[in-house]
């Protein structure tokens, strides 16, 4: 038997890290379009288009899952959202600024939408994907929890701006509550906040302290689950029925209708561009 060194056993092992990373790549850029996703078979058509429609199969026909269906849009709402994520020499996407106090946050009158939420809960991964159709947007995205320091400003168009915040709990900046209560209290063009809560592991004690902050402040907010790919589908229904049971009996600004994404096969990722074009006003649902 041929005995490998040590500094083999690591190279080898980082080229197969090197080509994780690539597959995964190519998986979200494959799942990008919703063209492309339109054609697959039904059974991953659903799983990438319609999470939710996926987990309902694992529920117990007594549950009720009426809120899955509270944003519903239908292809056509879809691709037309989808329009608004294509650069183009007259609608350019890209990343606009970087603050660290609200005093150096840019004034912007076009509608606003951000993502909080815990250290390593993948929101830089997630806005990476809504812009998978944008590849030359620039969005750092780290192994290392806490790598998102500042709030960032990506701007769509004259259309709307996405907010990527620092995250909270591990590894959050010193300061983030200086950072963050402000922008979320005084933004003026704030139309909704996106928390983004692991999937698999489900809302964290820190998780708490966001609700209660923004249940506070009154301000309007959406659940997002991330990393659906990565717990078997019975285990992520459960997940998902308790949220929405949370959301039900703890919350009063929360939109009834969690949203599940994997960023890694653009699950769910098509939906949510919908509803953000929809709540930032630029998509009139057709039905």
């Amino acid at each position: 038997m041929v005995q490998l060194t040590k500094a083999r056993k690591l190279q080898i092992i980082n080229c197969l890290l090197r080509r994780n990373v690539v597959n995964r790549g190519s998986l979200q850029t494959k799942y990008a379009s919703f063209l492309e996703v339109l054609k697959l078979q039904e059974k991953q058509y659903t799983g990438i288009a319609s999470p939710l429609q996926e987990l309902a199969k694992y529920i117990a026909p007594s549950v009720d899952t009426s809120c899955f269906q509270i944003f519903n849009p239908n292809h056509e709402d879809i691709k037309r959202a989808e329009v608004f994520f294509i650069p183009s020499r007259q609608h350019i996407i890209d990343y606009f600024i970087s603050a660290v106090r609200m005093d150096h946050a840019p004034q912007l009158s076009q509608p606003e939408v951000c993502f909080l939420g815990r250290s390593n809960v993948g929101k830089s991964s997630l806005i990476k994907a809504l812009f998978a159709l944008a590849p030359d947007v620039e969005v750092k995205v780290s192994k290392h929890p806490g790598h998102t320091k500042k709030i960032n400003f990506f701007k769509v168009g004259k259309l709307f701006t996405m907010v990527d915040m620092p995250g909270y709990g591990y590894r959050a900046p010193e300061d983030f509550a200086e950072m963050v209560e402000p922008y979320l209290t005084q933004r003026q063009n704030l139309k909704r906040t996106f928390l983004l809560v692991d999937g698999v592991i489900g809302i964290q004690p820190a998780d708490r302290i966001a609700i209660e902050m923004l249940e506070e402040f009154g301000i309007p907010y959406v659940f997002v689950l991330t990393k659906i790919d990565r717990a078997p589908k019975a285990v992520m229904a459960k997940n998902v029925i308790q949220i929405q049971d949370f959301i039900k009996k703890n919350t009063q600004g929360c939109f009834p209708q969690v949203f599940p994404v994997s960023s890694v096969y653009c699950s769910g990722i098509h939906v949510l561009r919908c509803f953000i074009a929809h709540i930032a006003g630029s998509l009139h649902l057709s039905s």
